[in-house]
């Protein structure tokens, strides 16, 4: 019997509902076929966005979406993707196979689509290939309420008044594919960059500054010397490889010792978080930096016959399991990191969504979404949770991750068993309340379980009813590789 204690007196920081955004690049099928379709289009749409991704991104309340990429944003020149469709440039995407981008889904688009959803928009400007007056324009197009050549320009393209928009980052990944530059390069371009991001009438800017990749903590130390006080955040990119980078493995052809390497990995982003934000805490001892990972999710070979350069990937249990202890990690950080953004949204990468045509489905990922999503601005509660050590070979791993909350008085639980073969039981201790009503729904299933376009629903969220009150809290059994979400009161 595995132990965990909730103390409801002991209220920690507000999970920022961020934590649980999303990402979506000019990249593969993600925009074109994935989010959007285009009005002529035969898929149900409104203004060209697929209806059915729109209501299962609403369902999840995704809160936040990031665009136009990715290594695509160092590329992409936003005034070619506004105006007239035939107007509009056509252009190689170098990055992503080597295909047409013709911009019909540009600026005005995006807002669009995050506004069906309810969504932030996050918007990535260009650094790598861009100028200081092109990204200062674009911020100017979106946002300036009043007379100017941008502002009038937008008007001529059917939007008079202006757009909110809270999130900008200046580059992307510019120690590598936006720009291959130095740490101290960049933090002096950055500066130069923002300068120039006004804030126009009573919209305030939150800007995001190009972090580091992965352990890289020079980066994060250089840019925090000479630039940190300009920025409001910034980005750290971290994706789980169970392999090396030429050859990363099978999504869903894999050993449970390739299970449990790609869940230890998952966990490397425990140690990322602490040290990156113990090297801002040094040059920001206020914490009036956030640190946001707006790249995370598994990283694999892609299906077998589909375009190398579109990166689409199945999706197993394994990817939910990554996805929830990856969450809890936030959540546990939450008093710092204030965005995360898996990658990507749909049909790239870790999807939440995959399509084919006018088909759909829900990814395992996609439910572990489902399940956290009462965390959302909940209040983060101090908990204790007794594991024991899971694993096989060099790869060994706690085998619970849990994260407890509370919001309009009532406390949600999500607990994930990471075992692949063993069930746990569980006895949870309530300090400071009461377990009142108690409701539950699970996610469970073997480690390679996925749903196809034949068998969509294979992996899906059900009723969870074996939990029983106790004096103190309650007790229940997780199966093997299994998330649940409980909610009492």
């Amino acid at each position: 019997m595995y132990k965990l204690v909730i103390n409801a007196n002991e209220k920690k920081s507000v999970i920022n509902r961020n934590i649980y955004g999303h990402f979506s690049e000019h990249l593969g099928r993600c925009i074109y076929g994935g989010l959007f379709v285009g009005e002529q289009s035969d898929i149900p749409n409104v203004k060209g966005m697929r209806t059915d991704v729109v209501n299962a991104l609403k369902n999840i309340k995704a809160p936040v979406l990031r665009w136009p990429g990715g290594c695509f944003a160092d590329e992409y020149h936003w005034k070619d993707g506004v105006g007239p469709l035939e107007g509009r440039k056509r252009m190689i995407n170098t990055h992503w196979g080597g295909v047409v981008e013709d911009n019909s889904f540009g600026t005005h688009e995006f807002m669009e689509l995050c506004a069906q959803i309810g969504c932030e928009p996050y918007v990535n400007g260009n650094v790598g290939s861009g100028t200081v007056q092109e990204m200062s324009e674009w911020v100017e197009y979106i946002t300036f309420d009043g007379v100017s050549p941008m502002a009038e320009w937008r008007g001529k393209n059917g939007r008079t008044a202006p757009w909110k928009l809270k999130y900008f980052c200046v580059g992307n990944e510019n120690w590598g594919c936006g720009g291959n530059m130095r740490p101290e390069y960049y933090a002096d371009e950055y500066r130069r960059y923002q300068t120039y991001l006004r804030n126009y009438g009573d919209n305030k800017l939150y800007k995001i500054a190009c972090g580091p990749n992965g352990a890289n903590y020079e980066w994060t130390d250089k840019f925090m010397e000479i630039a940190g006080k300009y920025a409001d955040a910034i980005s750290l990119h971290y994706y789980t490889v169970p392999g090396e980078w030429k050859s990363k493995g099978s999504a869903t052809d894999f050993t449970t010792e390739k299970y449990y390497q790609t869940l230890h990995k998952a966990f490397k982003m425990e140690e990322l978080i602490s040290n990156h934000l113990q090297i801002m805490n040094r040059h920001d001892p206020a914490h009036t930096v956030d640190l946001i990972v707006d790249e995370w999710g598994t990283w694999y070979d892609v299906e077998p016959g589909t375009n190398p350069g579109f990166l689409y990937q199945q999706n197993t249990m394994r990817d939910a399991m990554v996805a929830a202890l990856t969450l809890d990690i936030f959540n546990a950080h939450s008093d710092r990191v204030s965005m995360a953004n898996i990658a990507q949204t749909v049909n790239v990468l870790q999807s939440v969504i995959l399509t084919d045509g006018a088909k759909m489905l829900l990814t395992p990922t996609y439910h572990v979404f489902d399940l956290y999503k009462n965390h959302h601005d909940a209040t983060l509660l101090g908990s204790w949770l007794e594991t024991g050590e899971i694993g096989e070979g060099d790869f060994n791993i706690p085998n619970l991750s849990a994260t407890a909350s509370e919001k309009d008085g009532k406390i949600s639980l999500t607990i994930t068993n990471l075992s692949a073969t063993d069930t746990a039981d569980m006895e949870c201790a309530l300090v400071g309340a009461a377990a009142g009503a108690v409701s539950g729904r699970l996610l469970a299933g073997k480690t390679d379980d996925k749903n196809d376009f034949d068998t969509p629903d294979t992996v899906c969220i059900k009723p969870f009813n074996n939990i029983t009150s106790t004096a103190d809290g309650i007790r229940f059994t997780l199966p093997a590789c299994s998330v649940a979400e409980i909610t009492l009161g």
